[in-house]
């Protein structure tokens, strides 16, 4: 009597390490390539500007820290950049966005004198309406969000102007908001963080390794997650170690905050109703409503929270640079932003990839960028070689994505 093959996303996978290796060998295989092009891409980068950068000054405490600090602003906006790609849609109004929220902020506090708490909070309401205007011009009159974003980031250049007036150029000295960027952590502290956030690593994992085997799914072997959190609290312990070198500074403030967003935002997409939604709408936006989700409220909150972290970043970007401009949230910002969602695993065809994008991407575009600034590249080349690297990542990514529609997942 013949029988029905099984789906082999069904089938038991072999315990232990082997068995752990050939599920991500046969993973890989079907085009799940996960975070492994983005860590072999940083280990290549590191490696070459450790090396070709004058008396090995890339991997110096000194410019970690200051790689650090310029990767917090960008790397908060792309946070927001990660769940609009993850409802295949596009915002082009990131950078502009974060510039005009700055100015904002530098506005109230620097000409009319309002503390500098409720100018940043200001600055995020600002960035929440924008983001819920754009929003429901999108869904109630239906045109794509390439169209009112591309609009938007007309519209918004020419607010910033507006708000910032004759003056041009603001100078921050408000504690609270140089204090963003200009906080440093040391000593037990720091090393106090490192470990809170290791511990997080491991119960996510084990957490999720638990509802897995509840649902009698394939999970991840207990070593091989032990090996896996083990490698990177050593990550986390290094750079926490590397950062306390620079005797001046320590572990940024910004930082912190920026790995804050990423772990509650990463909680969000995987772990309540909202976040599946997202994915759903992602995925198939008609089975998404026939299935009951609000599209249209899902699409709204999604561009809200994308200006709202926007905001942030611009607010962020604005302390460390102690002021704000006319081009605040111009040039490379919206390029940057988009390229982290991108280089670091987040599908541009919607409803794939992960909140930590965000942060192993702007570590890949900003590590670039430090490494480059080092060895005097021209800005001409600078551009051709981060566009370059975009177009390999979505190439990575719709050649994933054909390999896992032949193979069905």
């Amino acid at each position: 009597m013949s029988t029905m093959p099984l789906d082999p996303r069904l089938i038991a996978e072999r315990g232990g390490i082997g068995g752990a290796i050939a599920g991500y060998r046969r993973r890989i295989a079907s085009g799940d390539v996960g975070a492994l092009p983005v860590v072999v891409g940083l280990v290549v980068i590191w490696s070459v500007f450790g090396i070709a950068s004058p008396n090995h000054s890339f991997l110096g405490s000194f410019n970690l820290t200051n790689l650090a600090l310029q990767s917090a602003a960008t790397g908060t906006i792309a946070v927001g950049v990660v769940f609009v790609l993850l409802l295949g849609e596009i915002d082009l109004t990131v950078g502009v966005v974060s510039g005009l929220a700055s100015g904002v902020m530098a506005v109230l506090n620097v000409t009319m004198g309002i503390p500098g708490p409720i100018a940043v909070a200001a600055a995020l309401v600002v960035g929440i309406a924008i983001g819920v205007f754009q929003g429901l011009w999108i869904t109630k009159f239906r045109i794509p969000a390439f169209v009112v974003t591309l609009a938007g980031l007309i519209a918004w250049q020419g607010a910033l102007l507006y708000v910032l007036g004759a003056t041009g150029t603001l100078n921050l000295n408000d504690k609270f908001i140089t204090g963003l960027a200009g906080t440093f952590f040391g000593g037990i502290v720091a090393w106090v963080l490192a470990v809170l956030f290791i511990v997080y690593v491991a119960a996510t994992a084990l957490m999720t390794r638990r509802s897995r085997k509840k649902a009698e799914l394939p999970s991840e072997p207990i070593v091989v997650l032990g090996i896996r959190v083990g490698v990177i609290g050593i990550l986390v312990l290094a750079a926490v170690y590397f950062l306390l070198q620079d005797k001046d500074r320590g572990l940024p403030l910004s930082v912190v905050i920026l790995v804050a967003v990423v772990v509650v935002m990463d909680f969000v997409a995987r772990r309540t109703r909202f976040g599946r939604m997202i994915f759903a709408v992602g995925g198939n936006p008609e089975a998404a409503r026939r299935a009951g989700i609000p599209v249209d409220l899902v699409r709204i909150a999604v561009f809200a929270m994308a200006s709202f972290f926007s905001a942030l970043g611009g607010v962020l970007a604005a302390s460390r640079l102690l002021a704000v401009n006319q081009s605040a949230g111009s040039g490379d910002v919206l390029l940057n932003a988009i390229a982290a969602a991108v280089i670091g695993g987040t599908s541009l065809f919607g409803g794939r990839g992960s909140v930590w994008a965000a942060l192993l991407g702007i570590l890949v575009i900003q590590s670039i960028s430090n490494g480059m600034d080092l060895l005097s590249f021209e800005s001409s080349v600078k551009f051709m070689i981060t566009g370059f690297v975009l177009l390999t990542a979505v190439t990575i990514d719709a050649v994933a994505r054909r390999g896992r529609e032949v193979s069905g997942r």
